[in-house]
């Protein structure tokens, strides 16, 4: 049944780089609520013409994407923009207040993609966080080893899922990771000279991650998800998520509290936000806190009143409709993002339909191509796949998707470098 009258249909612009996970998701829920879907993805001119994609958009030039859109719209008139994942959501931003439509400020966007930004703003406001210190990539790293605490975090500013974020114990491992940081940033584009990076003391404890809604700057949590696998480094990359949370219901509203502080003093008022946290015998801290939700195809498992999927839920925001009734259905969800455990070649993949057969198991998505070039983290920026299970325990779904990812196989081969054999 539609949500709008027939001749009433309203118009949205999904926001999204070529390779999202979310695309697919965001485009099914908009087919659910009939609403009419306008895609602006991050290609130049040409290849958007070729591809025969409506509008394309470069969003690292903020302003020249702005007014495609607002000339967009005076033929096409748009109820809301959204951005679906990190690339464009200070364009969006942007575009919303060109167009007057309802959503967070450019500068509550900006903070919430610059770590240093969101630092300085999470610190003025009161919300928990690590103690951080600033340096530029020009810096001698033997010096500013010296400048800071151990155990530490390196963390590029602008980079997202975990890339270049890396511990360092002492000075040597310290140096270590700058080199490996700096190399990371300057194959992106970086400037040496300008470009800086956070360090920032290693809080110890478990995570876990908020996904909520900001309306009128007031929060609606979600699902709060725990991270049963430590993340202690050297590197952090994700694996599984299991939602509702284990913690003690004191320790949850904690958790939201923090959450709360941290969106008021980034500024952020309007739509979906994705916090990562850490919490110990002193409380909960704030990691991050990103205004859009939750990444790659983690949140098929979240369903809200009478089977709403999160993406149908966040359109409804977007558009007005009212959401705070809707709550997350009573069972155990959970999901392993499946790292890339070396890099090279993807050769093969063996044991899905084992994992599949698992029960509890609802899904296993291999995201990952055929011969195509894997690589880990730090560098990396992609998962091997998804494994996805439901249940009435929290131990049981997390066995079952440990129990399916045990099964799985990949042959990952590196590439041998073949040397020429000259005659002298």
């Amino acid at each position: 049944m539609s949500i709008v009258g027939k001749n009433e249909r309203k118009r949205i612009l999904l926001l999204m780089s070529p390779a999202t996970y979310r695309a697919g998701a965001f485009l099914n829920a908009a087919r659910v609520l009939h609403l009419e879907v306008v895609v602006g993805i991050d290609l130049p001119e040409t290849l958007a013409d070729y591809w025969h994609v409506p509008l394309g958009l470069d969003f690292t030039d903020i302003q020249a994407s702005v007014q495609t859109i607002v000339d967009f719209a005076q033929d096409h008139p748009l109820d809301a923009i959204l951005s679906v994942d990190d690339s464009a959501c200070e364009l969006a931003a942007h575009a919303c207040m060109a167009l007057g439509l309802s959503h967070n400020s450019p500068q509550a966007a900006e903070a919430a993609r610059d770590k240093l930004l969101m630092r300085n703003l999470m610190s003025a406001g009161g919300a928990s966080c690590p103690i951080f210190r600033n340096f530029l990539l020009r810096d001698d790293p033997v010096w500013v080893a010296t400048q800071v605490s151990y155990p530490c975090v390196l963390k590029p500013l602008r980079l997202s899922g975990s890339r270049g974020v890396i511990r360092a114990d002492n000075p040597i491992a310290f140096v270590t990771s700058f080199q490996r940081l700096k190399r990371l940033l300057l194959n992106e584009g970086y400037s040496e000279e300008e470009t800086s990076f956070l360090v920032e003391d290693f809080i110890p404890g478990f995570e876990v991650a908020l996904e909520g809604l900001l309306t009128h700057g007031q929060l609606k949590v979600l699902a709060l998800f725990d991270k049963p696998d430590p993340l202690d480094g050297p590197f952090f990359e994700e694996t599984i998520y299991v939602t509702p949370s284990r913690l003690p219901t004191s320790v949850q509203q904690e958790i939201t509290q923090c959450v709360a502080v941290a969106a008021s003093s980034l500024g952020l008022h309007e739509g979906p936000v994705h916090a990562e946290l850490r919490v110990n015998e002193r409380g909960p801290w704030m990691l991050e806190i990103a205004g859009r939700s939750i990444g790659g195809l983690c949140s098929t498992i979240l369903e809200f009143g009478t089977g709403v999927c999160l993406e149908e839920l966040i359109l409804r925001h977007a558009i007005g409709e009212e959401v705070a009734s809707m709550e997350r259905g009573e069972y155990v969800a959970g999901v392993m993002m499946l790292p890339i455990p070396t890099a090279g070649m993807l050769k093969a993949v063996s044991g899905v339909e084992d994992a599949k057969a698992i029960p509890l198991i609802t899904g296993v998505e291999i995201t990952a191509k055929l011969n195509h070039q894997l690589v880990p983290l730090p560098e990396g920026a992609s998962y091997l796949g998804f494994i996805f299970a439901r249940g009435e325990t929290i131990a049981e779904v997390e066995d079952a998707i440990r129990h399916a990812h045990k099964l799985l196989r990949f042959d990952i081969r590196r590439e041998i470098p073949v040397l020429s054999l000259r005659k002298h």
